[in-house]
């Protein structure tokens, strides 16, 4: 069974490429997430996460989805986790979720994927975007098929700066960056609440037409990501910069 979470689109992606690779249910948390919910699942075969990264983890939302769900059947789990460069010393984290979870860790794959948060940094235009999503294409059908033979996935180095950046700059990232209070909308907005329907935490409403967000925020970027009139910013540091959302089926890619 293949579960994932994704924002903007690479995770569910390549979830689906594993689903193309390993068959069984293709499971998105969103709404589990959105309604503070865990879930109850049953499988045969093991159980593939698939999420972004978020300042070298997991996403912190994704996370307490799975600590408030059971899982029987298998317990053994895989992760595949998208990043814009690498994802540090996730695995380290990951190790203690499945054992607080009673899951057998089978490895992380780590999927090199178009960046998207736009919050700190620059999108890739389509052609880059599009190679980079070609080339993902790879490393996520080899991890599926260890996957699908029941294969322990590779362990991933790290460094001294990878154990830095998933803790000290993780805690300090949630701290003073994930916030909603930057976001905008501009007069451009046509209220077609398309910014409320994607967030993962229900986190936008429609005021006298117009987006308010609230205090909860996860940064997973949909909401300006698949803006249909560019009318959301974030600050001042997303002006001019592209915005990116993974529509494809990589079925597209063969």
């Amino acid at each position: 069974m293949i579960i994932y979470f994704s924002g903007t689109g690479n995770s569910r992606f390549a979830a689906q490429a594993v689903h193309s690779i390993v068959g069984g249910d293709c499971v998105d948390s969103f709404a589990y997430i959105r309604n503070a919910q865990g879930g109850e699942f049953d499988s045969d075969t093991p159980y593939v996460f698939v999420c972004p990264t978020y300042s070298w983890r997991i996403p912190r939302v994704f996370a307490s989805f799975i600590k408030n769900s059971t899982f029987s059947g298998s317990k053994k789990a895989y992760f595949i986790m998208t990043c814009g460069s690498e994802i540090g010393n996730s695995e380290n984290y990951i190790k203690k979720l499945c054992r607080a979870c009673g899951l057998e860790f089978m490895g992380v794959a780590q999927i090199v994927m178009p960046e998207n948060y736009i919050a700190l940094f620059s999108v890739p235009d389509k052609r880059k975007a599009d190679k980079i999503i070609r080339d993902s294409l790879t490393d996520i059908y080899a991890a599926a098929k260890r996957v699908k033979q029941g294969e322990q996935l590779d362990k991933h180095k790290t460094s001294v700066v990878d154990i830095l950046k998933s803790s000290v700059v993780n805690k300090a990232f949630y701290r003073f960056i994930v916030s909603a209070k930057d976001f905008t909308a501009s007069d451009q907005c046509i209220s077609c609440g398309k910014c409320s329907s994607v967030c993962p935490l229900g986190n936008i409403k429609l005021v006298d037409s117009k987006p308010e967000w609230g205090s909860s925020c996860t940064h997973c970027m949909a909401c300006i990501s698949l803006c249909p009139v560019r009318a959301i910013e974030y600050g001042t540091v997303s002006k001019n910069r592209n915005r990116f959302y993974n529509s494809y089926d990589p079925a597209e890619f063969k």
